[in-house]
């Protein structure tokens, strides 16, 4: 390794030439470790920089690259938190002066001095005070003594990829370091399976991964940067090529393993029948359909319920509980949060009141006493539906015959969290639920190993969901829209979204709002306020 070069795309990104330890420590921070990382780490943008100019040469209005030495500099203004105004001439070949100007710029005096040769690339317009061109906060990179002698072509004309820097790594430098571990590279193997590749016209992978950091001289600028351009295509196309087979073969490998082969019996749909609060609509009985024979098939049920609030989710979970019970199997509700957990709770309570079934709630807030009497009922299969949050996932938490898993909103719980409710029973039948719309091929990809069932249909007697976006300054229209409703009799909720990092910060974030609400905006109102660290009273 002594010699610095690149053996295959496992090498370990130190040995690329221009790299070492401490740049590969940088390197680490954004998940680059091999050379394969290295040539994958794809420009976030693109800039055109292939109109390279003399100063002489240069009209107003006009985008272009100059390639000039700073002959002074200047900082006017507030200099103390580096406010002020940065001014720099350069010269080239051509004896012409240009202008710099950087607002803000105060940190640039430790950066650009007299006598370095840099790259400028910016909008062109004429100075009237001082007559001469200027550019207004240009692009700009520092050409060293090595790059004058070749390598400044890596970054003045051509179209030029920008990178998010890794540390003191700047996009310069990952223009070098990518440009020498591509010139290295032996021929890559051609992953995709030759008849993909034909049917779709894709470029081989040596030419897109060159492609998507060194673009030919006349790619469309447009496509680069909206990441449509043949070579990104090919790459893009290659990752969900991958991601689809492994999903694919995860789904096989479900669909061999073994399961519970539950019965539709008649006592089954006569509780059905009798718990169901109003007639279900036709999507509610297309979607029982989907889940009666996913759960008449002899191998575990996967399957994504995805439906608008109010669309009745739960109700279709109620019923695909009594298949389970019916069959004497017990079943497992997991929600992310306690307000919804009791939610369930006493919606399912309310459901089977009449069918004998024992429902238990559950969560982290109850005393120990409580939690071991209801942990007894579950490990002893005395409570048919154990709902709860992550509380049901503890390991000493245990049934005595888990046929099926309802996960509310998937989503707030990470895969390890439903694998080990899983591994409460054995290969236990799984509906994971969701209201997020997501458009069905983005499902398939994110709840990849789920089949879907989509609810597009709201039980009679619901209105239409109307759904407005309002944006800041527009505010006060909310708040009287809110108050007519209160005046009318209606009651309203303001959800104040989880934008902090955690729960804590949330939470004193809603305080604040809940102050600002009650005392500022609705004084004359009762304004509540409900978050996860209340009491469950």
């Amino acid at each position: 390794m002594s010699e610095w070069l690149i053996v295959d795309l496992s090498t370990p990104v130190q040995y690329v030439k221009g790299v070492g330890p401490a740049r590969a420590a940088m390197l680490e921070t954004k998940g680059i470790l091999t050379v394969e990382d290295l040539v994958g780490y794809a420009p976030f943008r693109y800039e055109d920089r292939s109109n390279t100019k003399t100063i002489a040469q240069l009209a107003p209005g006009e985008m272009a690259t100059v390639v000039a030495t700073v002959r002074t500099t200047k900082l006017s203004g507030f200099q103390r938190r580096n406010l002020g105004l940065f001014e720099a001439s350069f010269t080239d070949s051509s004896r012409e002066i240009l202008m710099g100007k950087w607002f803000h710029g105060g940190y640039l005096k430790d950066v650009i001095a007299p006598g370095q040769k840099i790259a400028l690339y910016g909008k062109i317009e004429y100075d009237s005070y001082s007559g001469r061109f200027g550019i207004l906060h240009p692009e700009f990179e520092i050409l060293t003594e090595d790059e004058e002698e070749g390598e400044a072509a890596l970054h003045v004309g051509r179209i030029v990829p920008i990178y998010e820097a890794a540390g003191k790594i700047t996009t310069r430098v990952f223009r070098k370091l990518i440009y020498k571990a591509i010139e290295n590279l032996p021929e890559l193997d051609e992953p995709l399976p030759p008849a993909v590749r034909g049917r779709l016209k894709l470029m081989d992978r040596r030419t897109a991964v060159q492609q998507i950091h060194f673009p030919a001289a006349g790619e469309d600028l447009r496509l680069l940067n909206a990441f449509r351009s043949p070579a990104q295509f090919r790459l893009i196309f290659e990752e969900f090529f991958w991601l689809e087979c492994g999903l694919a073969l995860k789904r096989s490998k479900a669909r061999k393993r073994t399961g519970i082969t539950f019965e539709l019996s008649e006592s089954a749909r006569q509780k059905i029948k009798r718990m169901l609060p109003f007639r279900p609509t036709t999507a509610q009985k297309r979607v029982l359909g989907e889940i009666a024979r996913d759960m008449a098939e002899p191998h575990p049920m996967n399957r994504l319920l995805q439906g608008d609030v109010g669309s009745g989710k739960t109700v279709v979970a109620a019923e695909a509980a009594i298949v389970a019970i019916e069959n004497g199997y017990q079943v497992a509700v997991l929600a992310p949060t306690e307000i919804l957990a009791t939610q369930h709770y006493l919606y399912f309570k309310k459901l089977f009141a009449g069918l004998g079934y024992v429902v238990i709630l559950l969560t982290g807030s109850a005393t120990a006493r409580e939690k071991s009497q209801l942990k007894k009922l579950a490990a002893e299969g005395l409570a048919h539906v154990v709902i709860g949050t992550h509380a049901v996932l503890e390991e000493n938490v245990e049934f005595k015959k888990l046929g099926l898993a309802v996960v509310d909103e998937q989503h707030r719980f990470g895969v390890m969290q439903r694998l080990r409710l899983m591994e409460k029973g054995t290969h236990p039948d799984v509906l994971v639920m969701t209201a997020t719309p997501i458009p069905r091929t983005l499902a398939l990809t994110i709840y990849g190993e789920l089949d879907v069932s989509i609810l597009d249909e709201l039980p009679p007697g619901r209105k239409p969901i109307v759904t407005k976006h309002v944006t800041e300054d527009k505010v006060d229209l909310v708040y009287s829209f809110l108050k007519q409703q209160v005046d009318a009799g209606r009651q309203a909720y303001v959800v104040y979204p989880v934008i902090e990092e955690s729960e804590t910060q949330a939470m004193k974030a809603a305080q604040k709002m809940h102050k600002h609400l009650s005392e500022v905006v609705f004084p004359g109102l009762a304004v509540g306020l409900l978050h996860g660290r209340l009491p469950s009273d």
